[in-house]
């Protein structure tokens, strides 16, 4: 193991628990990085491309302007990413970074975020957001493996407040006249489950204008697929009541790496996730 990284000379990398190494920190004042939408699975037609998907967008820069206070910035700077919605109830949206990686061992997601419903209506709003979490797509030669969590803030109107987890593998779609394309729906809202103990109120401020940036941390062990920690803000969860959907390798997709966030509406009305800075880091 590598001595712990000296990060006390840069403010920008205090703020994150980082392993020994390093492998990605993306601070959107200069850019989006890398990070894009997610598109869909599809041969021959557009029209192949499952529903969850369409809906879609790609994530965009922001100084989060608010109708009362003009722009809020970034936790440190002007901008962060942002993702939204459509303005249609049970949509997604997602940014995601593709990469590799080069050694099976563990990383860990760290990141600070903001999460707020459209301030079109000078309501409080707190139920519109359904929900916002990170999401992995990894494949060893043992597995393709897929974390998801979520913060389920609000179903059909009624807050839950609780984090999430899923396991249970999806069915997968052919999505080519070849039979040579899949396409995996993994984002559908099905077959969430309740994190142990993971009830949480989160700062939600009280103004639907107002945002507040709360630290994300999730680890992950390549080799076997599983949660090592989990850390909203204050609260550290245990990872062993944390499942992994685990399938068998796909061709063409040897030590993928891919990294993501997502958020979600509960009504028609915009929901936006903003991610002000992204630290990936290895044990290796």
């Amino acid at each position: 193991m590598q001595p712990h990284i000296n990060r006390y000379t840069d403010p920008r990398l205090d703020r994150f628990d980082p392993l020994p190494r390093i492998l990605v920190h993306d601070d959107f004042n200069h850019g989006l990085n890398g990070w894009i939408g997610l598109i869909g699975n599809y041969e021959d037609s557009l029209d192949k491309m499952l529903p969850v998907f369409k809906p879609m967008t790609q994530p965009m820069l922001s100084t989060a302007v608010g109708w009362d206070s003009g722009s809020h910035g970034g936790l440190s700077g002007a901008f962060s990413m942002k993702v939204a919605t459509r303005p249609i109830k049970g949509t997604m949206n997602l940014a995601l970074k593709r990469l590799s990686f080069r050694h099976l061992g563990e990383i860990q997601l760290e990141a600070y975020l903001a999460v707020k419903p459209e301030a079109s209506d000078a309501t409080l709003s707190i139920e519109d957001v359904r929900s916002f979490g990170m999401f992995m797509d990894l494949q060893s030669n043992r597995y393709r493996g897929l974390p998801h969590v979520r913060f389920l803030n609000c179903l059909d109107g009624t807050l839950r407040q609780t984090w999430q987890f899923k396991q249970k593998v999806p069915p997968d779609t052919i999505v080519s006249s070849s039979s040579r394309t899949r396409s995996l729906q993994h984002l559908y809202p099905e077959g969430w489950e309740d994190v142990p103990d993971g009830y949480q109120e989160i700062c939600y401020n009280e103004l639907p204008t107002k945002m507040n940036w709360q630290y994300f941390k999730a680890g992950i062990d390549l080799a076997e697929m599983r949660f090592t920690s989990l850390q909203f803000n204050d609260r550290k969860f245990d990872p062993a009541g944390l499942g992994v959907m685990r399938l068998d390798p796909w061709a063409n997709l040897e030590c993928m790496l891919n990294i993501g966030f997502f958020v979600e509406t509960d009504t028609d009305k915009r929901a936006f996730l903003y991610v002000d800075s992204v630290l990936l880091s290895g044990d290796f």
